[in-house]
């Protein structure tokens, strides 16, 4: 599957009650799926994961799903601490045609997380996924960083095709892409070279409902080196294939630009969700090879975003939200909302960029 792009991890809003605001959250999802992003990232850290219940979880999974553009990657966050969770969750998702697991590290008995603790962790859930999966890794609040080279030996299997890396280190990035170039794999896209998903090729309805025939995730993530130039027709779309190999996205997007010139492909980030095209812009410019352009694009987002998504939290970006336009609301307890100084600063920071 191919990750490269913008891809918000979409908030979950509440009532002012604390239950899940569904509608809300389906309208926030249809408004990012007109926008130039990639895909949606739901149930990520942004996202209050780990404050919902497991039936809250699946049910805001069904919600956005069915609201979600199909030409847009769906990437489940599927993370639980126990490999049994992580794996239930996980082909829940794939019922309901997410396209990409997102597994963040286990953290809860942190000293005891060590390489080999890790390793069989990933490599369990990636033998038994029913979905491509990607490694998830956020220090700064799960207090465990995943090192760079056992995200490097985890990149051999074929089924962990890719990581989100949200320490915000640059240099981390670039030893992670140097040390899985070696890696050789690819993914179905469009003409124009966007991602695929199964969504795409459901069979279509005119012609007597012979329109062609439902195609796996697995087969849209190939390990393979086939031509690229070669077009193919799958359920009526053209596609071709493009090389991938192992894709390294980023989750700080006050270090967006310097990350995608180490080598990341792409990045799924807070401040998206309150600022989707400016982040974009950020990467349309870096994808045209405008190296200055993107440097100024990045420069003015990146007070911003450290600032909002950094400093503030899930408080922060919701705040924005609701200047931008959608609808952010409250936070679960433990957090917090913002005090009125900080909301007028969200506002100020904000000024000039509206989504």
């Amino acid at each position: 599957m191919l990750l490269h792009g913008i891809f918000p991890p979409v908030t979950t809003p509440f009532y002012p009650d604390g239950n899940v605001y569904f509608k809300k959250l389906e309208s926030n999802v249809e408004r990012y799926s007109k926008t130039p992003v990639a895909g949606i990232v739901v149930l990520g850290s942004t996202g209050e994961a780990i404050l919902l219940s497991d039936e809250e979880r699946r049910e805001v999974l069904k919600s956005a799903r069915d609201v979600t553009a199909p030409n847009k990657v769906l990437i489940a966050g599927t993370g639980v601490e126990s490999a049994v969770e992580t794996l239930k969750l996980t082909e829940y998702a794939a019922q309901l045609g997410y396209d990409v697991a997102l597994v963040r590290t286990p953290h809860y008995y942190k000293k005891q997380m060590h390489p080999a603790n890790m390793l069989a962790f990933y490599r369990t859930v990636a033998d038994r996924s029913p979905l491509p999966v990607m490694i998830y890794n956020f220090p700064q609040a799960t207090g465990y960083d995943i090192p760079a080279e056992l995200a490097i030996e985890l990149a051999a299997h074929p089924n962990l095709i890719g990581i989100k890396e949200s320490s915000g280190d640059v240099e981390k990035v670039r030893k992670m892409v140097a040390g899985t170039r070696h890696i050789k794999r690819a993914a179905v896209v469009t003409e124009t070279f966007d991602a695929v998903t199964p969504r795409m090729l459901e069979p279509r309805r005119e012609n007597n409902g012979q329109g062609g025939e439902l195609v796996p995730v697995a087969a849209l993530s190939g390990a393979s080196k086939p031509s690229s130039a070669a077009v193919s027709v799958i359920s009526g779309l053209n596609t071709r294939q493009k090389e991938v190999g192992f894709q390294v996205l980023i989750g700080a997007a006050q270090k967006l630009e310097p990350s995608l010139q180490a080598g990341a492909v792409g990045a799924i980030l807070a401040f998206a969700d309150a600022a989707p095209t400016a982040c974009y812009e950020i990467y349309a410019a870096w994808k045209e090879g405008d190296s200055q352009l993107a440097r100024l694009k990045q420069e003015r987002i990146a007070k911003a975003a450290e600032r909002i998504a950094g400093e503030f939290g899930i408080p922060g970006v919701k705040q924005a939200m609701d200047f931008n336009g959608y609808f952010g609301g409250a936070a679960r307890l433990p957090l917090l909302p913002l005090t009125a100084d900080l909301k007028a600063e969200v506002e100020r920071l904000l000024s000039d960029i509206r989504n």
